[in-house]
């Protein structure tokens, strides 16, 4: 039997596992086959190179193995009717003790008295000696026997684990067996010029020194050649993805720039195109004009102008007799929507119309009727356009704005309204840094508007403390008297709901003493209040009839009034950066200087520190988004929807971004050349491809 055959064993059947401890490793670490457990990597390491003496230990020292002997034994009651077994260990500079606050029994039997041993674990002081409680002792004449390395592996583990007598020990001793079954022979899973070209040691050796690195150097490499093949593999199945899409899946193509495009471009643009945004049309324009299905993420910061890229790529699919549609996560984002394109449609009579959860039942009649016999050009909506009632006659582009709110099935259900399924346009103003998005999107084609329109200035951001507020409040008086309006932000969070709109509630009341009627008016809008109160007292502010908007995060997404220029968060510490930087994009959105004021307590931690140094520094949404993700992790930047975006076994898409991009650029590379590894030289890539599609293996890195 192959070694390969071997792995594919259930685990209860390694020597010294057996049905219960198989039951309890299958339930607590996931570990099923003799696969499983060879790829459970350690999380840390101990150097077991260095023997201590009694005489060298400090308190609290991390873990210490010390050679010597067990002189006696006793029991010690030290609570009512709980004992603790405690033995004395000696070596030739001094003694110490051992101590056990269970499973007495079962130890008792198996110390051995002035035996030359050896122990290891973490030593505390108390009443002035050395004690060591539950350490790992073997004599030492085993110990020199085991399977031994420099650097002593330490596995993740469960309390259950601990308390069922799976010690990290039991985990090793498990890990030799393997290897001693197995001998050690693994298949290789990367072709040979490749790990010549990367210096990368053979996958039998790399698995060999994970587990039982023979020095610091080898471990090093072996880290490094199991990360990049994680990462490797995900990207080949991601491009294999996009690939597949691309030949597989036709789509319309688009290949006339017609009256629509022409028209707008020449005679309706409402400001000069940047650079970045001509060179996003051109990549779309490119897409939609060859034969495959197009499947573009368009990523620009608040404010660099993706509607108009996003209506542009519409006026192509009407110049090629389709329609559009726009699908956005809450009807706030596409009533925005709706009001800004119906602005640039209307100039060209075209045909639009919105459909959202609130749109009267006569209205939803002709929106049907018209989507259906083709007279409604273009449809914006929320999640209502997924309805099997809406049914268009020949759609062309569907556009999804913020599609980390969306799940992958929503999407498929707009596919599935033609026999051709449409261009695909996914836009975001969440910057994703390209670490995440080369891993999350990767299958996806990217495009990046990274310039703000011309006449923007950018947003000075400033932090200060809650003692500072009559200085702030006077700026605000100011600001106001040159006829400015202000947003006043106040965090809610589930969690502490009443504290926060007790905040909210208290701030509202201060700043209505402080702006009193008639000379101000102040708005509030906040989640406890009807849809409809709270779409008039927006009205209000944007009509300019309030000077001061105070708000929880609602705001965050999709209002646009030009003439806001200061927008003021209070408790700032308590937002993410991802959060901060929205909100700070709602103003800055006319031609005058706009302003940010972080308000916090004096009280922060170091995240917060550097979240405040961060905003205050820079307003490029990318660079804030990859300090995000270092403070944050993967999991909880895409929100919890995508929480445990990706569960690597080893690689860490933070720590390895050198090792990602070096490993899709191979992918790529491979893939360009040898799209279907069909090449000799790739046969052993093509077969892992076949087992990890077999297995459907991308999803379960990828929610």
């Amino acid at each position: 039997m192959s070694s390969n055959n071997l792995l594919l064993t259930p685990i209860e059947y390694l020597k010294g596992v057996g049905p219960s401890r198989g039951e309890l490793l299958r339930k607590e670490l996931g570990i099923h086959k003799y696969a499983d457990l060879l790829n459970f990597y350690p999380n840390r390491y101990i150097d077991r190179t260095r023997y201590y003496k009694i005489n060298e230990l400090q308190n609290n020292i991390a873990e210490v193995q010390i050679i010597g002997k067990i002189i006696n034994i006793k029991t010690v009651e030290f609570a009512k009717g709980r004992k603790r077994l405690v033995a004395t260990f000696t070596d030739d500079t001094g003694q110490m003790e051992l101590v056990w606050f269970q499973g007495h029994k079962w130890i008792r039997e198996s110390l051995k008295l002035n035996q030359i041993t050896v122990i290891f674990g973490k030593c505390t002081s108390f009443n002035g000696m050395y004690n060591m409680a539950h350490p790992e002792i073997e004599l030492l004449s085993e110990h020199e026997q085991s399977l031994r390395s420099a650097m002593q592996a330490v596995y993740p583990s469960t309390e259950t684990l601990t308390n069922r007598g799976i010690s990290n020990r039991v985990i090793n001793k498990m890990m030799q067996q393997l290897f001693l079954e197995t001998q050690a022979l693994f298949t290789e899973t990367l072709p040979d010029y490749l790990t010549q070209e990367l210096k990368l040691i053979p996958k039998n050796a790399a698995l060999f020194n994970i587990h039982f690195p023979k020095s610091a150097d080898a471990l090093r490499k072996a880290q490094f050649r199991l990360k990049f093949e994680e990462l490797f593999f995900i990207q080949i199945q991601l491009i294999m993805k996009n690939l597949i899409q691309k030949h597989k899946i036709k789509g319309h193509p688009f290949t006339k720039v017609g009256q629509f495009f022409n028209e707008f471009y020449q005679n309706h643009l409402p400001f000069e195109l940047t650079n970045a945004q001509k060179r996003v049309i051109k990549e779309i324009r490119t897409d939609m004009g060859s034969n495959a299905q197009m499947n573009r993420l368009l990523q620009g910061d608040v404010g660099s102008g993706k509607t108009i890229v996003a209506f542009m790529s519409m006026l192509l699919a009407m110049d090629n007799g389709f329609q559009a549609c726009l699908m956005a996560p809450t009807e706030i984002l596409a009533n925005q929507h709706f009001l800004g394109l119906s602005e640039l449609a209307n100039k060209l009579n075209i045909n639009i119309r919105i459909l959202t959860g609130s749109t009267k039942t006569s209205d939803r009649k002709i929106i049907h009727e018209e989507l259906e016999n083709g007279t409604l050009q273009i449809l914006i909506g929320t999640h209502a356009l997924l309805e099997d009632k809406v049914k268009f006659h020949s759609l062309g582009l569907a556009i999804i704005d913020e599609q980390h709110r969306f799940g992958v099935e929503q999407r498929s259900k707009l596919w599935k309204k033609n026999d051709i399924p449409p261009h695909i346009l996914v836009m975001t103003a969440t910057p994703i840094p390209r670490t995440l998005a080369m891993s999350l999107y990767g299958d996806l084609d990217i495009s990046v508007i990274d310039e703000l329109p011309p006449g923007r200035k950018p947003i000075q951001t400033v932090h200060r403390y809650d003692s500072n507020r009559l200085k702030i409040w006077k700026f605000i008086r100011d600001e106001i008297a040159l006829g400015r309006q202000i947003y006043i932000v106040y965090p809610l969070i589930q969690e502490s709901e009443k504290m926060d709109y007790k905040d909210l509630m208290d701030g509202y009341e201060s700043i209505s003493r402080d702006f009193p009627l008639p000379q101000y008016a102040v708005s509030i809008v906040h989640g406890k209040m009807k849809p409809a109160d709270k779409d008039a007292e927006m009205k209000r502010f944007s009509e300019g009839k309030t000077n001061i908007m105070v708000a929880t995060t609602v705001i965050e997404v999709g209002v646009n009034v030009p003439n806001a220029s200061v927008m003021i968060i209070e408790s700032a510490e308590r937002f993410g950066l991802s959060q901060l930087h929205q909100l700070r994009g709602r103003v800055g959105r006319g031609a005058e200087q706009s302003y940010c004021i972080l308000i916090t307590s004096h009280k922060l931690s170091s995240d917060s520190k550097t979240r405040m140094e961060t905003m205050v520094r820079t307003n490029d949404g990318f660079e804030i988004a990859e300090v995000d993700l270092k403070l944050r992790g993967p999991g909880n930047l895409m929100g919890t929807q995508q929480s445990g975006v990706l569960n690597l076994q080893i690689a860490d898409i933070v720590k390895d971004r050198e090792i990602l991009s070096l490993a899709r650029a191979h992918a790529l590379k491979i893939l360009s050349d040898d799209a279907p590894l069909q090449k000799p030289e790739h046969a052993v890539l093509r077969a892992v491809y076949m087992e990890l599609t077999k297995k459907k293996n991308i999803w379960n890195y990828i929610s």
